[in-house]
């Protein structure tokens, strides 16, 4: 497979059901920002965690992928078959907030984001996932999309700030409250 076609050469790229749009495209800056959120997770992964952690933080990578695709399918769908996003991977993310908080100190104040690699860019994760889900807000405005998407990135920064937490507890990093 030829990793570069020339076909965006001027600007514009092909969706799912082949249509062509500008790179531009509120829907382009969508499953963009998801890839950028999945990328900047694969980085993530490259600090030393617990495995239970790197393969829930991989099976969150998948369900990003497949958001992407879903993203970059539009209305000319055609016979395209794509995954969905389901009410059990936003489950499971709950299921897993709920285990680390177990073990964390409870919450009173904000904390100031960051002191320690792994927890500074869990943090920079949560907030790529906020802008993704900002983004996908915005495309949501103008072209229909299932609200399922919104709800999964929003438990996905949930788990993110208590991922950070739960990282900074492994790390015997004290948390700045403000």
């Amino acid at each position: 497979m030829k990793i570069y076609t020339r076909s965006g050469d001027k600007g514009e790229t092909a969706l799912l059901s082949g249509n062509r749009v500008g790179k531009n495209h509120i829907r382009i800056e969508a499953y963009g920002s998801i890839d950028e959120l999945s990328s900047y997770i694969g980085y993530l992964r490259g600090y030393k965690m617990d495995s239970y952690s790197e393969s829930t933080l991989v099976d969150i990578q998948k369900v990003l992928f497949t958001m992407s695709s879903i993203l970059a399918l539009d209305e000319n769908k055609k016979n395209i078959k794509i995954n969905n996003i389901l009410q059990k991977d936003i489950d499971l993310l709950e299921k897993e907030i709920d285990i680390m908080n177990e073990s964390l100190p409870k919450l009173t104040k904000f904390i100031i984001p960051g002191g320690n690699k792994i927890v500074g860019l869990t943090h920079i994760c949560r907030t790529v996932c906020r802008r993704c889900e900002r983004n996908i807000v915005g495309m949501a405005a103008e072209i229909e999309i299932d609200n399922i998407i919104i709800q999964y990135l929003n438990r996905l920064s949930d788990f993110l700030f208590v991922l950070s937490r739960h990282f900074a507890q492994d790390n015997n990093h004290t948390e700045i409250e403000i």
